[in-house]
């Protein structure tokens, strides 16, 4: 039974729950920090208390799943706000040298996240003065890659996005990424010399023209230079990372798990996206090397089937978008009759719904529902589509070495009964009932906020429960849901699935 040790970019469940229990699904020991060592929304963990964890448990472990930014400047979103200097953040850096000298047959399996352009003017997970300047910023951010790409035709534009922002707003953001950069390629070093065994450098909420794609480029000439690319990858993703790494550590003696690819649409490949820099079929290709997993060429020799439900054309916000999400670019009860086809077989199928983000396509989940949802190995539709890809393929990869049902069904019922019980029906709802909330900072409505959601969600996991699950042999026991953070965007939803006990036999 490997060992892993997990330190995650925050505390979420899909970044910390959501790999534990892939982990447990195939029997593995999975050890994760101590509370405090570990980020809250934007408050640092604690990196001393980290590294002694680390030391303290390399010794016996196998493999080693890391967040850069959590072990050198306190965590993922932390990374973005901290004045951390480089120096500091470097010195932290060489605990990874420290813990190979510990145990040499570690198995380091590292990932940053460059620092991303947010797409909305948040003051938390962003710089403070984001939310007053995140639009200037991002105009700059856009400007400064088409003049480092297009050259001098772009000079005035990038020339007036400088002169818009005050001096030293620009300078400590930009001093922030530099810094971070840094780090990036202080890890390419680390990969270079044996420490790490893989190393994801993943950009979050990316786009086609920003200072991410500029970063990308930077990384991607500095690999080139060291040779490193069988064992490096930088691609759209972040918080679904810890579960693609922990694919590779689980499967480090076993062929790339090879994936069928099938689409709702069409044109599914070529469909466009929101928060990424590619078309879909693209961003899967990146996302199964990430794991380690690779295409299959034929149907016959796949180990798992990556179902994909893409939009028509390109993705949308608001459900039902019928310019560009659900056209006759695609036909859903087709897509839904050809999983039912797949489970009927006894196929591997993991569900990857890409359709919108942040959430399931509330029409797919109707079409869905007279299908056994409990026989697929795996399903996502959560966040970004680089975040519900990199789940729904290490659900897949992991899904032959599957030793513990009842894991691998919490896992799975987690995944429905967040991506779209909550983030699709129920987030809406709990919205609605309160009074103008910030989505950045619900304040004093936080607690009727979470007595709304048990109120709604409850009932609702148990439905799902007696509908698809309840004849599998297996007891749930549900707790009280609440928000991991002030806002609704992320949910914690304590779920427990055992095995039910025989009746004890009389003694005669």
């Amino acid at each position: 039974m490997p060992r892993v040790l997990l330190v995650p970019p925050d505390t979420r469940p899909p970044t910390l729950e959501l790999p534990v229990q892939l982990g447990r699904m195939t029997g593995a020991e999975m050890l994760t920090p101590p509370a405090g060592a570990l980020p809250d929304f934007f408050t640092p963990g604690d990196t001393g208390a980290l590294r002694s964890w680390l030391l303290e448990n390399a010794a016996g472990a196998d493999a080693l799943v890391l967040c850069l930014e959590t072990l050198c400047l306190g965590g993922m979103i932390p990374a973005r706000r901290v004045s951390d200097a480089l120096e500091v953040a470097l010195g932290r850096l060489e605990t990874l040298r420290e813990l190979k000298r510990l145990n040499p047959a570690l198995h380091i399996y590292a990932f940053g996240v460059v620092v991303r352009v947010a797409h909305d003017n948040d003051p938390h997970e962003e710089k403070p003065y984001y939310g007053e300047w995140g639009p200037e910023l991002r105009a700059y951010s856009a400007a400064f890659d088409r003049h480092a790409r297009h050259g001098a035709a772009e000079k005035s534009a990038l020339d007036a996005a400088r002169a818009a922002l005050p001096a030293d707003i620009l300078a400590d953001w930009l001093g922030t990424r530099e810094r971070n950069r840094a780090l990036h390629l202080a890890a390419l070093d680390l990969l270079k010399g044996g420490i790490l065994t893989h190393l994801s450098v993943t950009l979050d909420d990316t786009s086609e023209y920003g200072l991410a794609a500029f970063d990308r480029r930077l990384l991607e000439a500095r690999a080139d230079e060291l040779g490193v690319w069988a064992h490096f990858d930088t691609y759209p993703g972040a918080d679904e990372v810890p579960c693609a790494l922990l694919t590779r550590a689980l499967r480090h003696h076993l062929p790339p798990a090879r994936a069928w690819v099938t689409y709702s649409g069409t044109l599914g490949a070529g469909a466009g996206l929101i928060y990424e820099d590619r078309p879909a079929g693209e961003l899967i290709k990146a996302h199964l090397r990430g794991a380690g997993c690779t295409l299959a060429r034929q149907f016959g020799e796949a180990d798992f089937i990556l179902a994909v439900n893409t939009p028509g054309r390109r993705q949308g916000n608001v459900q039902p978008d019928l310019a560009t999400v659900d056209t006759p670019d695609r036909h859903l009860p087709a897509f839904a009759d050809d999983l039912r086809d797949l489970l009927s077989r006894g196929l591997a199928v993991s569900l990857a719904d890409i359709a919108y983000p942040n959430g399931a396509e509330r029409r797919l989940w109707q079409l869905i529902q007279d299908l056994p949802l409990a026989q697929l190995a795996g399903y996502s539709a959560w966040n970004t589509a680089g975040n519900t890809l990199g789940s729904a393929v290490a659900f897949g990869a992991l899904a032959p070495l599957v030793t513990d049902r009842a894991a691998q069904q919490q896992a799975l019922l987690a995944r429905l009964m967040d991506d779209a019980l909550y983030q699709a029906f129920t987030r809406p709802e709990v919205r609605s009932a309160l009074e103008n909330p910030s989505p950045f900072d619900l304040g004093e409505q936080r607690g009727a906020a979470e007595a709304k959601l048990r109120e709604v969600i409850t009932p609702r996991i148990q439905s799902l429960w007696d509908r698809h699950f309840a004849a599998s042999g297996l007891h749930l026991s549900i707790g009280a849901a609440h928000l991991a953070w002030p806002r609704l965007f992320t949910g914690v939803f304590p779920l427990t699935v055992t095995a039910t006990r025989p009746p004890a036999r009389p003694v005669p």
